[in-house]
């Protein structure tokens, strides 16, 4: 066990504080599974979104925010099939959300939360001004800790059976 300059000790002790840091994430976990598993049902169960044209529709979004995105190159990725594009945002965040709430895949699940929240900043919400008002940049940067800790209690990852060792990994390739 190691110790900081006041005798603290930094290790797995039994204390409350490192029991409680254990589960620190668990409240951002929570709240951006239950967000994006909301968003992708709310998107796959709105026709008037899963439409080229029209109010509320993909399409028109997307024609909107195009000249004022810092990507539109994206926008025009989207554009070539709208209906296809909200389909697969609608899927992708259904299954982000449903993988983080689960803490399967939690590292991979927040990757895919972090990827789908720059795309959305880079286009979207990209105009906003101040750009604090755009809340992609934040759901951005509230899947980074996910994606750098993964979900370590509550989680299937955490009963998941891990490979252990170069010995197991060289097996395969022998």
């Amino acid at each position: 066990m190691t110790f900081l300059g006041r005798g603290e000790p930094t290790g797995g002790g039994t204390g409350r504080r490192p029991s409680a840091s254990r589960y620190a994430l668990l409240p951002l976990r929570l709240f951006l599974g239950v967000t994006f598993v909301y968003a992708g049902l709310d998107k796959l169960t709105d026709a008037g979104f899963l439409a080229s044209e029209g109010p509320g529709s993909l399409g028109e979004l997307m024609r909107q925010c195009r000249d004022s995105a810092a990507a539109p190159w994206l926008v025009d990725l989207g554009l070539r099939s709208p209906v296809g594009f909200g389909w697969a945002i609608g899927l992708g965040e259904l299954a982000v959300g449903a993988a983080t709430l689960l803490g399967l895949f939690a590292r991979v699940a927040a990757a895919g939360g972090a990827l789908i929240s720059l795309c959305l900043w880079l286009t979207v919400s990209w105009s906003a001004t101040p750009y604090y008002y755009g809340n992609d940049l934040v759901y951005l940067m509230a899947w980074l800790p996910l994606v750098i800790a993964g979900a370590p209690v509550l989680s299937a990852d955490a009963v998941r059976p891990r490979r252990r060792g170069r010995a197991r990994r060289g097996a395969l390739f022998t």
